[in-house]
């Protein structure tokens, strides 16, 4: 069965490095148009500045996922510009790793506001647009700690559980015309690790990453994804280094 080939309108967060970044730069290479979200708008402009340099079509927009009135924005420029919201990706994401022990509350709620509420807002904004148009894709980034705990890290594999028990939810309740996809990395090459401000956590990170993939190893999964032929849901991929034992 062929892909699909047609050129569609694709909203990401967390789009100013890492798998975000990478994954602008595939899918407007491949002759999509990337709407991109991120706090960092300087970065946002270098990217857009280097994506028309290329030829390719996008547009960046100031956004953090934890505001939903934001988020509703986001999407709603979107669909007033261009007329439909054929993919939203949510990526953005934190990662301050540390033990139970070290009561980083601060941290947990930023990763809770961040990794789970950003996934609710990005549903909230574009699930009734698609069911209006009767047709889209919502990929959530989640991660290798949806499916594993390791220490340092258990309320943001908690987090990632979540993304990906929402997805599934949605999956399931949506069904027909709107895809649902879940995106789980393992360790990757990113700055979620510069976020880590606990010594114990930021040590392991720095012996875990050793055999990191590169960005564009996850935003190949996600292009893939997308490009299936609107009958065929890629529910879930685990994208993880050849060499790492979780």
């Amino acid at each position: 069965m062929a892909v699909s080939t047609a050129r569609k309108i694709v909203l990401i967060s967390g789009a100013s490095s890492g798998i975000g970044e990478a994954t602008a730069r595939l899918l407007a290479a491949r002759g999509h148009h990337v709407v991109l979200g991120a706090r960092r708008t300087e970065r946002l402009k270098e990217l857009t500045e280097d994506l028309h340099t290329a030829g390719h079509s996008a547009e960046y927009h100031p956004l953090d996922v934890t505001d939903a009135e934001q988020v509703r924005a986001f999407a709603d420029a979107a669909y007033s510009k261009h007329g439909r919201i054929d993919v939203l990706i949510n990526n953005a994401g934190v990662m301050p790793l540390s033990k139970l022990e070290a009561l980083k509350l601060d941290e947990w709620n930023r990763m809770i506001d961040v990794n789970i509420r950003g996934v609710l807002h990005g549903i909230a904004a574009a699930l009734p647009i698609m069911q209006t148009q009767h047709h889209g894709q919502i990929i959530n980034v989640a991660s290798i700690g949806a499916h594993a705990v390791s220490p340092t890290a258990a309320v943001y594999c908690a987090t990632k559980f979540a993304a990906w028990a929402i997805s599934e939810g949605l999956r399931q309740e949506v069904g027909g015309d709107i895809r649902v996809t879940t995106i789980s990395p393992g360790v990757t090459e990113s700055e979620l690790a510069e976020s880590i401000s606990d010594p114990v956590g930021r040590e392991e990170m720095r012996t875990y990453r050793r055999v990191a993939i590169p960005a564009s190893s996850v935003s190949a999964a996600i292009a893939f994804a997308i490009d299936q032929p609107a009958g065929v849901d890629v529910s879930e991929i685990i994208v993880r280094p050849t060499a790492s034992a979780a």
